[in-house]
């Protein structure tokens, strides 16, 4: 039997995230889910096979090893890899298990045509439009297409592109350049007579800017109850999400900090008045950032209560002097809990100096349902 080597309890509320799926296909009507990444730390299966009872048909992974764990669960639908093939050994995965692989390479367009030996195989074409990362610029373009056609066996059905500043509504012109690009770039297909499906947005752009949904909308961390318009101008546009991930852990000790005393490693707390400390089982070894130390908050009783001194590997020293009946047991929550000290992704993202993908990333190493 394996054993847990930590106490920190992670969970998923699934029906959160099927929630927020509905509510996003009724904003953008054709969703392809994005599922990378292990979900964003909430579970790649799972997650993928709840969405699909709510007719999800389309997911975007990151690996093609996650698209081939997808298939081999017996996932339909359309699964695009966005990290696309990166040796001959992952291209013959896409083709074998017919995944959509993203290509952004000229050398992946080589890899596919040897690995399907001459078979039809889709694929989708990742263009730059302004992000910098990956994909082929406009200029690129004519060269793609000479390759295309000498190599019939691979069909583009998809190009993409993605937003660089879709959530931040003061920065709209960059995406409305973004989106101008993104149209030259479709016109250039077409008059090669290539009819594509086209996806520009993300989960910013699909509440944000609905002139520019195209064919397919990709909503990634919306799907994990995230607003990404949250302390905005546009903030109205993302309501209605739920959240989805909690963390919690037990209370071990609860004892005196008597004034003057310190606590955890390097002394960095001090008390300057008689405390009650709870200390408990959660630490960096868990995925709780030791950034966290001396400025954070769990949720105890419906209240927050502030981490004092350093985040130790599975240890945590928290204040409950506020909160007298605090024994061994009680579950703290550094994600989640009830009441008016409820702590949100974004109040620990704010906290831990990061965003919500981080905060959800590394917790759900944790996960266990």
């Amino acid at each position: 039997m394996a054993l847990d080597y930590n106490l920190l309890d992670v969970r998923v509320d699934l029906k959160a995230v099927r929630a927020n799926y509905r509510l996003l296909q009724h904003r953008g009507r054709n969703c392809m889910a994005v599922v990378k990444a292990d979900a964003y730390g909430h579970g790649l299966l799972e997650v993928a096979r709840g969405l699909s009872l709510d007719g999800a048909r389309m997911f975007a992974v990151g690996a093609v090893s996650e698209g081939v764990h997808l298939r081999e669960a017996g996932l339909p639908g359309r699964i695009l890899t966005l990290l696309g093939p990166q040796d001959m050994r992952e291209a013959k995965a896409v083709a074998g298990q017919n995944l959509l692989p993203l290509i952004y390479r000229m050398d992946q367009l080589q890899m596919l045509a040897e690995a399907t030996a001459g078979r039809p195989q889709q694929i989708a074409l990742k263009l730059d439009t302004g992000m910098r990362r990956l994909g082929f610029s406009p200029e690129e373009l004519p060269t793609l297409l000479d390759q295309l056609q000498k190599t019939k066996n691979l069909e583009p059905v998809l190009a993409m592109s993605h937003l660089a500043t879709a959530d931040e509504p003061d920065q709209a012109a960059f995406v409305q350049e973004q989106a101008a690009c993104f149209q030259q770039c479709r016109t250039q297909f077409e008059r090669r007579g290539l009819h594509l499906e086209y996806s520009l947005v993300n989960s910013a752009g699909l509440l944000g800017y609905p002139d520019l949904h195209f064919d397919i909308q990709r909503p990634g961390i919306s799907l994990y109850g995230i607003n990404p318009f949250l302390n905005t101008a546009w903030e109205a546009k993302g309501a209605g999400l739920q959240p989805t991930m909690t963390a919690s852990a037990p209370v071990l000790q609860v004892h005196a900090l008597r004034k003057g005393e310190s606590i955890s490693y390097g002394r960095t707390f001090t008390a300057e008045e008689d405390l009650t400390v709870a200390i408990v089982a959660m630490g960096y070894a868990d995925g709780i950032s030791r950034s966290l130390s001396n400025r954070s908050f769990v949720c105890l009783h419906g209240q927050r209560a502030r981490i004092l001194g350093r985040v130790c590997m599975q240890l945590t020293a928290v204040d409950v002097t506020a909160l007298p009946h605090t024994v061994a047991g009680d579950t703290a929550w550094i994600l989640g809990g009830s009441g008016a000290g409820a702590i949100t992704a974004n109040d620990l993202a704010q906290w831990w100096g990061t965003i919500p993908y981080e905060v959800f990333c590394l917790l759900g190493l944790n996960r266990r349902g």
